[in-house]
């Protein structure tokens, strides 16, 4: 090539994405929602972000750095979703209403937030360091819970929200509301 025509070549346009690395964490986890965590690849975010494979290695150590970062945002959203939920409720009848309403979909998190969720859960039993995750949000939902009912209810409650919200996702039929409220129902009044 000549100087002249080495000279007229465009060079490289470098976008300038503050963002990049926030919304890395973001895309992966759509990407964990849409593949889960066995089918979340660098190749899948990078496409997903619209970004240079390269930024995933420049923003993060490896695949599972991205990942547990992912996770522990969407726990945070998650945790706040749930504390927002409850906020004023402070009767038995409110907190009926509220945990048929957030098992039902209607607290501002949707089934595609719980197979996050449940994908986060899952990794966390091969991996320790995402158990820390799941720990701490675990912790921040009892506590939440604990405003309104004693320690032992308020573990048992979020126990039941986990497992009612993962039968509902799983059944092929919708539960009824009124029927997820005689189960929370009774394990509030101990039958």
């Amino acid at each position: 090539m000549s100087g002249a025509a080495a000279d007229s070549a465009p060079a490289a346009v470098r976008r300038h994405d503050p963002e990049r690395r926030d919304r890395l964490v973001d895309v992966a986890i759509d990407v964990i929602a849409d593949h889960g965590v066995a089918g979340t690849t660098h190749r899948r975010i990078a496409a997903a972000a619209d970004v240079p494979l390269g930024s995933l290695t420049y923003h993060f150590t490896g695949l599972e750095d991205l990942r547990a970062q992912a996770f522990a945002r969407h726990a945070a959203r998650m945790a706040a979703v749930y504390e927002a939920h409850f906020a004023g409720v402070s009767t038995r009848e409110e907190l009926l209403d509220a945990v048929t309403d957030l098992v039902h979909g209607n607290a501002g998190a949707d089934d595609r937030d719980w197979a996050v969720a449940y994908e986060l859960y899952l990794a966390a039993l091969r991996n320790p360091e995402l158990r820390a995750v799941t720990e701490s949000w675990m912790g921040a939902s009892r506590a939440v819970l604990e405003r309104i009912v004693d320690q032992v209810t308020a573990r048992g409650v979020d126990g039941l929200i986990e497992g009612l919200v993962i039968h509902k996702i799983l059944s092929t039929g919708q539960p009824r509301r009124e029927e997820t409220r005689q189960i929370v129902a009774r394990v509030l009044d101990g039958h």
